[in-house]
């Protein structure tokens, strides 16, 4: 029996441990955190992540998850919506917003009921074991991983490492294997209205985008009921510092009346905004001899689209597919080396392309929201305009969505 071990108990950790576990391959699972609480987490899975839960035999454990509905996708560009699109936009299954916390806690539990799982939380990886054991059992020279070492000084062996360990992957830099920056990093600032202060109050449907004066916010109902507020910095700029009641009106000021009217009478419980940069970038090879990248330590993506978990858990779907034929029986390590090979290559495409979507989608924002006149031009020919972008951006969503490649 092969040894693995995976790094990182995200959504491609996690479901691949579980799918692996449940063959009955022996995996440990390590992570630097106790617990899946975060500041921001995707929490929509759309049509491709959800289709890649259901193959991996996980659709009963979804729905048992609170949870609700996308309604669906508006643009508004200074105050006047330019255009809406209601889910599910064809698919069979529409947008489902599931706390991650909660769907990675629930994995977690039926992991935990394996015998051939072992799970290893607060504790981090800080190296890379390289070289193969010679006849003597000592470190022979040699380019190949042979397991991680961790924070406390242990040392544990492994046939394959699969680092799952997100966007900033200590494994990724262990390993030597560089990230290729696509474009300069999105700065991010995140507010929330609680759930409480919606109720009784109208609330945003879906999804809004809002372009006014030179900026681009977002807003959304989250899964557990809270208003999610985004709002987009140029790179570098500073955090203004604005109250909770100047930040509401800054985010009014672009929205439609409803959404408006309700951050004015409750901004003053308005969160305090949290900073995150994410970088979007492609490794160059996401394999080497003894270890896999996966998800977000292999290819960071852009949050437009919520594609960081959704591509996560595809790459999971094939992972699984391509190794459990191996691990079930003793098999020589080139062949594990050869299944990473083909896993990289199965996926890549796919993750190319909407990285490419992602990128266009965020240079057609910049275009409109730094550009007063085309802006004030396309809110003022709604109309007319508003068909022909929906039908523009429609197309662009299909392969967001419901993946790009057959898995």
């Amino acid at each position: 029996m092969n040894r693995l071990i995976v790094v990182g108990a995200g959504p491609a950790g996690l479901t691949l441990a579980l799918q692996l576990a449940r063959a009955g391959q022996a995996v440990t699972l390590i992570d630097s955190r106790r617990d899946f609480a975060r500041g921001l987490r995707g929490d929509a899975l759309m049509p491709c992540g959800l289709e890649a839960l259901a193959r991996m035999g996980l659709w009963e454990l979804l729905e048992r998850l609170p949870q609700r509905a996308l309604e669906g996708w508006s643009v508004w560009l200074e105050g006047r919506e330019l255009f809406r699109a209601a889910e599910p936009m064809g698919a069979l299954q529409p947008c489902r917003l599931v706390p991650q916390q909660l769907l990675l806690e629930a994995l977690l539990q039926e992991a935990l009921t394996l015998p051939a799982f072992t799970w290893m939380p607060g504790v981090a990886v800080s190296g890379l074991l390289h070289g193969e054991r010679s006849a003597q059992g000592t470190p022979a020279a040699g380019p190949r991983v042979r397991g991680v070492r961790l924070s406390d000084g242990r040392e544990l062996e492994a046939d394959l490492v699969i680092g799952c360990d997100g966007r900033d992957s200590v494994v990724r830099r262990a390993a030597g294997l560089p990230l290729q920056a696509l474009g300069p990093p999105l700065e991010l600032l995140w507010l929330v209205l609680p759930q409480q202060a919606l109720e009784g109050n109208g609330q945003p449907a879906g999804f809004l985008t809002l372009v006014a004066g030179g900026a681009i916010a977002s807003a959304c109902r989250g899964a557990g009921g809270e208003l999610q507020l985004g709002w987009l910095l140029e790179p570098g700029e500073a955090t203004p510092q604005r109250s909770a009641l100047e930040w509401a009106e800054a985010i009014a000021a672009m929205a439609p009346p409803e959404l408006a009217d309700l951050l004015r009478r409750k901004g003053d419980q308005l969160s305090r905004p949290q900073r995150f940069t994410v970088q979007v970038g492609l490794v160059r090879r996401w394999q080497r001899p003894g270890l896999l990248l996966l998800g977000d330590a292999a290819h960071p993506m852009s949050p437009i689209r919520a594609q960081g978990i959704n591509q996560a858990l595809r790459d999971s779907l094939v992972a699984a597919r391509e190794l459990l034929p191996l691990t079930n029986q003793q098999q020589s390590r080139n062949r594990l080396d050869q299944a990473c090979v083909r896993i990289e290559a199965l996926r890549r495409p796919e993750i190319e392309r909407l990285q490419a979507l992602q990128l266009a989608e965020a240079r057609q924002g910049h275009t409109i929201g730094h550009n007063a006149l085309l802006r004030q031009g396309l809110a003022w020919g709604a109309p007319l305009l508003g068909p022909v972008a929906r039908a523009v951006w429609m197309k662009r969503q299909r392969p967001l969505r419901e993946g790009a490649v057959w898995l």
